[in-house]
């Protein structure tokens, strides 16, 4: 806590003083968990109607190559909240992939998020929906810079009832529903469960909820709210409301519904006149959970899915909202979640830390009109190794993971080189025609490789002792 606290004010005392009249922009950041490329109209698919998103999408920016931090849950949320590839913070790991109820760890505390770097300037802030960086108290979102939190801490189908019947069996009917007693996760107001079973039935409906209200109390200040949908991962569930209305089955109804949450939120901040003073981002932490067919979702052209390092693991929908500050358009240059803390820093006048090494870029000029993004490389981390790497359109691939199981590796004869503007699908391998740029990237890798030996032990295997789930 000395070495986080130092760093703060630090970081405080390095701010200038500004006008406090000039009032910087809110940031909205909607975060979906498991969502797949394919999975939105604006980006292609032809059945889940997205009225809302498509609306963001016209009147914002749609980023065609932004990446998630990581193709699983806990090191992606890891790389947004503090800008650095997982690796460095021990966010993930070969021995254990992500956090578990019966989990001890959690983000270090020596990490500073988004939360506390806008801090600086008194934003206020708030967690809501799935947190997954750590549920004991000591790791909760109030420790990094959240004022408040609500929400599921971990992934929904964890603490699954040992007696109940197992989903993957039941998604392979496309009719299968769930009951949320099931699961034995809670919902959790601050640092307390308010409700165990949650019931998941209601779930996006009360984040949502939460959302507005945050907006409405916060409508004279500078906030961030930072809302981690809890779906479309496994087990999927929907309000009344919206279950059974999409041709596209439950996967559909789920989506449909998030859709609706956006809407509730963007037309918040258009009838409280705020839609001209927030940036808001929609995006996903990975690629569509596939084991899960017809309950799972679409990385539309792109190979595979949630696990692996191929495109449809880490290229993620992405749509940034800005009316009357970021131009409209389709942007095709390369960012990824890991460049929010950056960007967000840059755009409200603080600053971001500099007593650490820092992964990602700042996007502002490439938002406002007014350059390009910085980013024109990408390391694509996966169970605490280096998978991939990406420069410019050139990916090479060290290691591979089977789609559906993605627990298990691909046998692999030598690297796998991909010219991804040419071959978005990942289709053809040309290492054989590229020596000298399987060279340039083998090099680009070790040097990485190096730069991150300095990082923090693993965060996610150690267990809290005697921990018992329910039977």
């Amino acid at each position: 806590m000395k070495i986080k606290t130092l760093s703060l004010l630090l970081l405080l005392f390095s701010v200038a003083l500004g006008n406090a009249a000039d009032r910087p922009p809110n940031f909205v950041v909607i975060f979906c968990d498991d969502l797949g490329y394919g999975d939105l109209r604006a980006f292609g698919n032809p059945t889940i109607k997205t009225p809302n998103l498509d609306r963001m999408a016209e009147e914002g920016q749609k980023w065609t190559q932004f990446y998630s931090a990581d193709p699983v849950c806990t090191p992606s949320r890891a790389g947004l909240l503090t800008g650095r590839y997982p690796i460095r913070n021990g966010m993930t790991s070969a021995k254990r992939v992500v956090l578990f109820p019966d989990s001890s760890g959690g983000l270090p505390q020596e990490e500073i998020t988004i939360a506390e770097v806008l801090k600086q300037k008194n934003y206020a802030t708030a967690a809501i929906g799935k947190w997954h960086l750590g549920h004991l108290s000591q790791y909760l979102p109030m420790t990094q810079g959240f004022d408040s939190y609500y929400g599921i801490p971990y992934s929904n189908d964890m603490a699954k009832i040992k007696s109940a019947p197992n989903y993957r069996a039941g998604a392979e009917d496309p009719d299968f529903y769930p009951d949320y007693k099931d699961y034995d996760v809670p919902l959790m107001e601050n640092d307390k469960d308010i409700e165990k079973p949650a019931d998941q039935n209601t779930i996006s409906k009360r984040y949502t909820e939460r959302a507005v209200q945050f907006i409405e109390d916060n409508k004279d200040k500078p906030f961030f709210l930072y809302l981690a949908h809890s779906m479309p991962h496994i087990p999927l569930f929907a309000s009344e409301k919206f279950r059974g209305k999409s041709i596209r089955g439950l996967f559909g109804d789920v989506i449909e519904e998030i859709d609706w949450s956006v809407g509730q939120v963007l037309d918040t901040l258009r009838k409280l006149n705020l839609d001209t003073k927030t940036i808001a981002v929609f995006t996903s932490d990975n690629g569509p959970w596939l084991a899960f067919r017809t309950h799972g979702g679409s990385a539309g052209p792109l190979r595979a899915g949630k696990g692996t390092s191929f495109e449809g693991g880490q290229r993620v929908p992405t749509i940034f909202w800005g009316p009357g500050r970021l131009p409209p358009g389709v942007v095709d240059q390369m960012g990824s979640t890991i460049d929010l803390l950056k960007t967000f820093a840059s755009l409200s006048g603080t600053k971001a830390p500099i007593d650490r090494k820092m992964d990602g870029y700042d996007l502002s000029p490439s938002l406002l009109g007014s350059g390009k993004s910085l980013r024109n490389e990408f390391f694509y981390w996966n169970r605490g190794l280096l998978h991939a790497v990406r420069s410019g359109p050139w990916k090479l691939h060290f290691i591979q993971r089977e789609a559906i199981n993605y627990s298990r590796t691909v046998p692999m004869e030598k690297p796998e080189l991909y010219h991804l503007e040419k071959d978005i699908s990942e289709a053809y391998e040309v290492s054989d025609e590229h020596p000298e740029v399987v060279e340039y990237l083998v090099q680009k890798a070790e040097m990485h490789k190096q730069d991150t030996a300095d990082s923090l032990p693993e965060q996610l295997s150690a267990l809290i002792p005697n921990f018992k789930y329910r039977k």
